[in-house]
């Protein structure tokens, strides 16, 4: 009897799945909870959604039976606009995500080489091995700054073709220094800057309109954070002329929706409310960090994301993040080595936050044993 398993390519038989973030109904089923009553700090969304506006074009979509735009013309318009990056320079795709398999498909063969720096968002490792390359990690130091000489050392040694980046970084908010990004760039590499979470950080981290003038910088962007459009999946980036054509050529034609074009489109005529919300998330993030960093169990990290990562003293990371859950309180915790006793925490509305610390001081882990949520490996 013919068995198609036997077609499988090798290198694929034994790869490890992404393990995604389920959504709210799904979640609220496992716990025993509606989904309104569960606070969801554990995908790093923006709890804001999108904004009213965009709600509002979004009931309008009149042409949602013709296939979209695949240039994603306007939109990518309204971006360079905003950017100061000409528009030939920028693709958009349904999510970051999509940008970075089409980077990964575009230039590395069975056996190239790719460098990531773990602890990390796990996507880059993940479409590396999809495509048969080799995955060269370059761990971080202990307090997830990069080790330039290690890299610098790495490259020497494997030749990659990439050099994956993300800044600030997941899970811990860091950010990539001038220096050590400057000193990547002077390797024989394509450096990718993912820039997901920039627009908590501080002013002019960005790197993204240096990249007409560079050959080997690409910069990714997304509206999953700071417009809150991640059920829609729309990212942009910005890359070297020499790459734009071929990217082109082989990037399917209609990723981004009509709905994720209007939102996105819609969004970015409101920027100044966006910026503002931007500033609620952050102003929310450090009085976050402080409240948990009274905790005697927790010890945050500083960030400059949407999110706090914090190790946990004293205790099991894995049984305070069920606790939470039981509670209805969702936060990620990862079973990988080096953050088997972290949990990473969203940043959320006050009540969001009041929530969860009220949790927190009423002793949670101490309740009995918590409904089982699947452990998760991917950032």
């Amino acid at each position: 009897m013919f068995d198609p398993e036997t077609l499988v390519r090798p290198h694929l038989r034994a790869i490890e799945a992404y393990q995604p973030i389920l959504p709210f109904e799904v979640l609220g089923e496992q716990l025993g909870f509606p989904p309104e009553r569960i606070v969801k700090l554990d995908a790093n969304e923006n709890p804001y959604g999108p904004l009213p506006e965009v709600r509002q074009a979004l009931g309008r979509l009149r042409f949602a039976h013709i296939y979209p735009d695949p240039g994603a013309s306007a939109l990518r318009r309204e971006i360079s606009r905003l950017i100061g990056v000409p528009e030939e320079h920028l693709l958009a795709g349904a999510g970051a995500d999509e940008l970075i398999a089409l980077l990964v498909t575009l230039l590395l063969d069975p056996g190239d080489c790719l460098i990531n720096c773990p602890p990390t968002f796990g996507m880059y490792a993940f479409d590396a091995a999809v495509h048969g390359a080799r995955v060269v990690a370059v761990p971080r130091r202990p307090d997830f700054s990069l080790d330039l000489d290690a890299i610098l050392r790495a490259a020497e040694r494997e030749r990659p073709k990439l050099v994956f980046l993300a800044t600030p970084n997941n899970p811990d908010g860091s950010l990539a220094t001038r220096d050590v990004v400057d000193r990547l760039l002077e390797l024989e590499a394509v450096v990718v800057l993912d820039e997901a979470y920039v627009e908590f950080a501080p002013p002019h981290e960005s790197r993204i309109a240096e990249v007409p003038e560079r050959d080997n910088l690409v910069v990714l962007r997304t509206f999953s954070k700071w417009a809150g459009l991640a059920g829609l999946r729309v990212g942009y980036g910005a890359f070297p002329a020499g790459l734009v054509p071929h990217l082109w050529n082989i990037k399917q034609p209609y990723t981004v929706s009509v709905a994720a074009s209007t939102a996105a489109l819609e969004s970015l005529q409101h920027v100044a409310a966006l910026q503002r919300r931007g500033a609620r998330l952050v102003a929310e993030r450090e009085r976050l960090a402080g409240a948990l960093g009274e905790l005697p169990f927790l010890s945050p990290y500083p960030s400059h994301a949407n999110f706090i990562l914090c190790r946990v003293v004293g205790r099991d990371a894995g049984e305070l993040k069920e606790a939470l859950a039981q509670k209805g309180v969702l936060v990620r915790y990862f079973s990988s080595p080096g953050l088997d006793d972290h949990i990473r925490v969203s940043v959320g509305t006050p009540e969001q936050t009041n929530r969860l610390l009220t949790v927190l001081k009423g002793g949670a882990g101490a309740g009995g044993a918590a409904p089982s949520t699947p452990k998760q490996k991917g950032l």
